[in-house]
């Protein structure tokens, strides 16, 4: 299966510009500056071309109904919308003239539509019987050339030209001579320039650079030879953080890189400078679902699909831990809090199961509990002098539970149990370890009081009146609260006053993670669209967020920066509070620092990660992603 990718350079300005998502980035790397163009529709932006002169920039998207977008460079604003394909483009490019746009639709809508953009009309069209991965245009405009499955095609604009009718006719189309190539994947094309303008290179996903001549024919190809660097272990250390994908990889991402401004090579610091470690694969590719990181920075525990726990030592990267822990997939894993004295990893699973290992006994099973009547979607540790443990699930209830030493060793008894009327999809608990926020189907966050269970204050947790909160993740400090939307957004707010403090979008799928970095700059979040966002926080937040870190450490009971407090129950039944969103959102600004995207950057790699919605089964398998599914993070 091959992934859908998107580059292109400007070469007058040498501007590059890639897709990540539902966003452009623009990236100059001379000045090691990014500026974004956003897709306002969320859809994804699969293809994208400069225009010869590079004021302008071509986009294809997914989706029913997808647009062919034109973008003014400079003022990063929409010029023209083409809309004719019905369920996806997958290769947009300008003609050398820049009279014309050519776009080619997906597997699934197959036409070739040739555009006067600027007249918003198609004045050449024609079928396409192949998968098409790649369009040049010739020197001198007068033909254009598609690739793909078994497919190299010239097609034929000069009667084009002439055409002054309303209606568009058929395009002339003649297919390359293939030869003895003929089976083969060709899956990119560039047309010669210059002493080279009669001829056409291409490329196939077996690494053969093919050269057609004037006459369509192959006239000679090269086998590409490429030598693959030896990975370099690299250890965990401030600034990186990894990340879990559904193509069964786990990456270590570095941030710190990104501070450098002498770099020999400007293009690392937005595709990073650390080395892919792929940690595990296998051929029936389930997926990683979770992944979590032990205190020490010593393990990588992390679960997938099939129920399979596996843990790995970081250090040395060897695989000390392979056990089928559940019947079926593993949607979270916590490891315990070192200050209380127990070295402790849970797992919960889709089961309806929670096992307790002991990370100090070779993870021998300490406990399994079996409370829960449907998937549990969290579970999470909160103990400072005595360890409790609380798990949250799609059976919409809330379970408490306390640490006893028996006899035996260490058993968790419930302490309280509460049951909401929604469904409860992801949970995280507080600084302090006194309170633990829950995000639920119906948009809202729940805050409980962990020693007494009782639900102490409950508000929005989106700004959309549409979807469910499918993470939240409270940040270092424990004064704000970030959430992810299945309306694909994500928001911030106030913990303890509920007041949203900044939203923003970039992804064209549901996020499925979203972690706070430890100094307090930065939101990572990651998504079903293959691609991991680096937000940068206003200064305003990340000033308050270490401040109250700072009288945390000199006081552990130190209150919130705010006047407001938890002391207050909301009814379940009541109506949810109304706020006045707008009056903060102008001095508060969320930038997006940096995109990744894993369909580009396949040999580059992400570090920790909560874990991903429980109902993203279903929404992945309808989406018909070909990219790898990010689904988690963690630091």
């Amino acid at each position: 299966m091959f992934k859908q990718c998107a580059l292109a350079c400007d070469p007058r300005s040498g501007l590059v510009a890639y897709p990540a998502g539902c966003v452009v980035v623009l990236l100059n790397p001379k000045k090691n500056r990014q500026h974004h163009i956003i897709n306002t529709s969320r859809k994804t932006i699969t293809a994208l071309s400069f225009s010869p002169d590079g004021k302008h920039l071509v986009t294809g998207e997914s989706g029913h109904l997808p647009a062919v977008r034109v973008w003014d460079v400079a003022e990063r604003k929409q010029v023209a919308e083409l809309q004719k394909h019905k369920y996806g483009v997958s290769c947009v490019a300008f003609s050398p003239n820049g009279k014309y746009i050519v776009s080619v639709g997906n597997q699934h809508d197959m036409m070739v539509n040739v555009w006067a953009w600027k007249k918003d009309v198609i004045v050449a069209a024609n079928k396409v019987s192949s998968k098409v991965k790649g369009v040049s245009f010739s020197e001198d405009s007068s033909y254009f050339v598609t690739v793909g499955n078994r497919h190299v095609k010239f097609w034929y604009l000069d009667h084009c030209k002439a055409n002054k009718a309303s209606a568009p006719v058929p395009l002339l189309g003649r297919s390359g001579l293939l030869g003895e190539l003929r089976n083969n994947f060709f899956c990119d094309v560039a047309c010669g320039r210059g002493s080279k303008s009669d001829s056409t290179f291409c490329i196939t996903s077996s690494g053969l650079l093919c050269e057609f001549n004037s006459k369509r024919m192959l006239d000679k190809w090269v086998d590409l030879r490429v030598n693959v660097p030896e990975e370099v272990a690299s250890g965990l250390s401030s600034g990186a953080f990894l990340t879990s994908s559904a193509d069964n990889t786990v990456r270590v991402w570095r941030m710190d890189d990104w501070t450098q401004t002498h770099s020999p090579n400007i293009l690392s610091q937005v595709r990073l400078t650390s080395k892919i470690r792929i940690l595990f694969s296998s051929e029936t590719r389930t997926g990683i679902r979770t992944i979590c990181v032990s205190p020490d920075g010593k393990h990588l525990a992390s679960g997938d699909r099939n129920g399979m726990l596996r843990v790995h030592d970081l250090s040395s990267m060897k695989e000390i831990l392979k056990v089928e822990a559940h019947d079926a997939e593993i949607l979270s894993l916590k490891y315990s809090k070192p200050e209380t004295g127990l070295k402790l990893l849970a797992t919960a699973s889709r089961d309806r199961l929670i096992h307790v290992l002991d990370a100090e006994d070779d993870y021998s099973l300490v406990q399994t509990l079996d409370e829960h009547s449907s998937s549990i979607t969290a579970v999470r540790f909160a103990g400072e002098t005595l360890e409790k443990m609380i798990s949250c699930g799609a059976d919409k209830s809330i379970y408490f539970r306390t640490a006893h030493k028996t006899d035996k060793g260490t058993e968790f008894r419930r302490s309280h149990h509460m049951v909401r009327k929604t469904t409860l999809y992801d949970m995280d608990v507080d600084a302090t370890c006194k309170y633990a926020a829950v995000g639920c189907q119906d948009r809202c966050i729940r805050i409980f009081n962990i020693s007494s269970g009782k639900q102490k204050k409950l508000y929005k947790g989106s700004l959309s009146e549409d979807g469910s909160l499918l993470r939240v993740q409270i940040d270092p400090s424990g004064q704000y609260v970030a959430t992810s939307c299945s309306d694909k957004t994500i928001s911030i707010f106030d913990f303890y006053t509920g007041e949203c403090v900044a939203t923003m979008f970039g992804h064209s799928e549901i996020v499925t993670g979203i972690k706070f970095t430890s100094d307090c700059r930065h939101l990572i979040s990651v998504s079903g669209d293959s691609c991991i966002f680096v937000w940068r926080l206003s200064p305003e937040l990340t000033i308050t967020m270490r401040e109250r870190l700072h009288r945390l450490r000199e006081n552990p009971n130190t209150p919130p920066s705010k006047t407001s407090s938890l002391s207050q129950v909301i009814p379940e039944s009541s109506k949810r509070p109304r706020r006045r969103w707008s009056h903060r959102m102008g001095s508060l600004e969320v930038m997006v620092k940096s995109m990744l995207d894993l369909t580009q950057l396949e040999t580059f790699a992400p570090k920790k990660n909560p874990s991903c919605p429980p109902h993203d089964r279903e929404r992945q398998s309808s989406l018909g992603l070909q990219e790898p599914v990010v689904r988690s993070v963690c630091l």
